[in-house]
């Protein structure tokens, strides 16, 4: 399985770019049609309006996509994310001009 470190937002119950958003490592299936994060199991979307990703159990609608260095991860706003423990050293590297890990090549 793929693992990334990426960006992740809850778009259910918020105001545009106004919900809870995470730098966690998520787990993707071969296909990268379904994330893995915080115990949830996303799978993709494409007919949804603010979001990439739907979770399977609680059908709450979340954006996922890689974290940008000028840190406006945001749709359409900036959330400022909390960053996961486990993510926070290589995610730091990143912001200072580090490769992600598993990004090295593009």
């Amino acid at each position: 399985m793929a693992e990334r470190i990426m960006y992740v937002q809850l778009k259910t119950g918020h105001a545009t770019d106004r919900g809870p958003a995470w730098i966690a490592r998520v787990r993707f299936s071969k296909t990268w049609s379904t994330a893995y994060v915080h115990g949830r199991t996303l799978r993709r979307a494409t007919s949804l309006v603010d979001a990439n990703f739907y979770d399977v159990e609680t059908n709450e609608e979340f954006w996922v996509s890689g974290p940008k260095r000028d840190q406006s991860d945001g749709r359409y706003g900036n959330t400022p994310p909390e960053v996961d423990p486990d993510v926070r050293d290589e995610y730091e590297a990143f912001l200072r001009g580090a490769v992600l890990p598993g990004r090295e090549q593009g």
